[in-house]
């Protein structure tokens, strides 16, 4: 056996690392960001807007003691990522961890829908996670490896009852299918590539106040009848992220309350 001298707590621990998360403007991206520099990375934060949520999530990551960068940038434009690492790398370090948790969602019957409602979504649920992906691994690969987490979608793995959303749970299936090929495209050069798929979660989307009635049926129809606090997506990515889960590459980790389960 090896000489065991690493605690538990520094298994997790991200002290030295640099990262970026796509979509760190709000939600699950937001607090995401938050949560790696609480574990000890220093943090580019990248979304479509520079605006007070970005802002905010800065604010808190030196809250938190470590530096982030803020990178307005949009994740369908491969020069654009190109760019974001490249002044990541510049001014926080080699990179070494990447959440992309970009993404958008919205609904209509199949049957009714638009060929650019359905294009736009698949844009940037999946081309723009499979851009920010190549982007982060060309650099980590020059680093010598790393880790990149997707967030996909429990949509990915069921389809949600009463949401007509075939666009959002093919893009997220997509999302999940993605990492997995990724993961073994450089399972031997370093790189891990995983995937957490959330259930129902208290983002901002989820909790205004026209959603209310529909928030009630999300909670009913999750065994732990409630809906996730986005609190609780940061444990995964951090686990994800750090030597805790060395030996985890193409996993696709749910995080449900237990809805995949009936």
């Amino acid at each position: 056996m090896e000489d065991i001298t690493l605690n538990a707590p520094k298994l997790f621990d991200l002290s030295g690392r640099t990262a970026v998360v796509t979509g760190a403007g709000s939600g699950i991206g937001q607090r995401i960001a938050i949560g790696l520099a609480q574990c000890g990375a220093d943090v580019a934060c990248l979304d479509r807007r520079q605006d007070d949520g970005l802002s905010d999530t800065a604010s808190h990551i030196e809250k938190a003691g470590r530096k982030a960068l803020l990178i307005t940038a949009d994740v369908t434009k491969k020069a654009a990522l190109a760019d974001a690492v490249a002044k990541t790398e510049a001014n926080l370090g080699p990179l070494r961890i990447a959440v992309n948790a970009a993404g958008i969602a919205n609904a209509n019957p199949a049957e009714e829908m638009e060929e650019e409602q359905f294009d736009t979504l698949m844009e940037i649920n999946l081309k723009g996670v499979f851009l920010s992906c190549q982007a982060e691994a060309r650099a980590m690969l020059k680093n010598g490896g790393g880790s990149i987490i997707n967030i996909a979608s429990m949509s990915g793995v069921i389809v949600n009852r009463g949401l007509m959303q075939v666009h959002y749970n093919s893009s997220k299936a997509g999302v999940i299918h993605l990492s997995k090929s990724m993961a073994m495209e450089w399972v031997d050069r370093g790189i891990r590539v995983n995937s957490i798929s959330p259930g129902y979660t208290a983002t901002p989307m989820n909790t205004r106040p026209e959603m209310v009635h529909q928030t009630k049926e999300f909670e009913s129809q999750t065994p732990m009848g409630r809906m996730a606090s986005v609190d609780e997506m940061v444990g995964p990515a951090v686990f994800l992220a750090s030597d805790a889960a060395s030996y985890c590459t193409g996993v696709d980790l749910l995080v449900d309350g237990g809805f995949c389960c009936w």
